[in-house]
């Protein structure tokens, strides 16, 4: 199955020079949801997993996908000030910015493995901040799975160390 061709271009979207790529068309079609956790399962032993970490938002879909697949758990990490309860956040620099990110204090017990997931790698900042916040708490990184990769932003270079996956690569 080719996913790209599910995938929808914005032109101009969020802001002006951007071009969003969107996956949101092959969330209505189940056979390629299905496609997606068979490649990443191609990929990712479940020995080697023991929760799937949602990036917000759009990385909760995907988490869930593997999840369902592998049989396991989810975790979210949300923007600062969404989770209920005791939270381990990070601040972290964006390409417009800084951002912060949290995840639950004691949701992941030392050594659990974790395969953080989300919908598209762009320039790496969100992903290696997530890397760290799981490290933060005592979890491994098990690697990364992302639907589409913006190769020219150079993500990948900064979390190379981890087994990292990706399906669509633009």
């Amino acid at each position: 199955m080719n996913l790209k061709d599910k995938i929808t271009d914005h032109p101009n979207f969020p802001k002006k020079g951007i071009l969003f790529r969107d996956f949101s068309p092959i969330l209505k079609d189940p056979s390629a949801l299905s496609f997606i956790a068979d490649e990443f399962a191609k990929y990712f032993h479940p020995k080697d997993v023991d929760f799937f970490v949602g990036i917000e938002s759009r990385g909760f879909i995907l988490a869930c996908i593997l999840a369902s697949r592998y049989n396991k758990g989810i975790i979210m990490i949300r923007k600062a000030g969404k989770l209920p309860g005791k939270t381990t956040k990070l601040s972290y620099s964006i390409e417009y910015g800084n951002d912060t990110i949290e995840i639950q204090k004691d949701i992941i017990k030392a050594g659990q493995k974790v395969l953080i997931c989300d919908d598209l790698l762009a320039t790496g900042g969100t992903a290696k901040a997530s890397a760290k916040l799981i490290e933060k708490v005592g979890g491994e990184v098990a690697g990364f799975a992302f639907i589409i990769e913006l190769t020219e932003l150079n993500g990948m270079k900064g979390i190379n160390k981890y087994n990292c996956k990706s399906l669509v690569k633009y």
